[in-house]
């Protein structure tokens, strides 16, 4: 089964015939053409596929990490939004799952008590300023503890919040 995601990108290629878009080449027709989404939801549903690595940018170009002509569109399709209620929930899990995340890694790794790491992090967090995220992602390094997979989750939470 086709996810919306998938149906939505490959029915805006399709109908702009081209393999390759500008990013504004699918928003714009989201928002404004189809009115499917407003311009914010627009953007974001973009950022969505591209984290989601369904669209691959090439320079200024984006381009389907899938092949659209295997992508069956619903006569009279129409995106429910449910894209953005999972994305909520993908964000409110990794808010709480990347900080439980390098705590695991730290026990696992260093053997220490669960109550000690959060101590530290939450006290590095207040030393330097730092929010609980960023103070976990220090801690893990510093036990050596593999973190490189959570940078982006952190950073994303980061930004997304910035926005909001």
């Amino acid at each position: 089964m086709n996810s919306e995601a998938k149906i939505i990108i490959a029915f805006l290629f399709k109908h702009s015939g081209k393999k390759e878009l500008k990013e504004s080449e699918l928003y714009l027709p989201l928002s404004i053409e189809l009115r499917w989404f407003s311009t914010k939801e627009s953007h974001e549903f973009v950022n969505h596929a591209l984290r989601q690595k369904l669209l691959i940018k090439k320079e200024d170009l984006l381009i389907p990490s899938f092949d659209i002509e295997k992508i069956n569109i619903p006569i009279g399709f129409y995106p429910s939004k449910k894209i953005f209620a999972e994305e909520k929930n993908e964000v409110k899990e990794n808010k709480t799952n990347v900080i439980d995340t390098i705590i695991c890694r730290i026990i696992e790794k260093k053997n220490q008590d669960r109550k000690e790491i959060i101590e530290e992090i939450t006290q590095i967090a207040l030393e330097k300023n730092v929010r609980p995220e960023v103070a976990a992602l220090l801690v893990g390094k510093e036990c050596s503890v593999d973190i490189k997979d959570s940078f982006e989750l952190v950073e994303n939470k980061i930004l997304r919040e910035n926005e909001e």
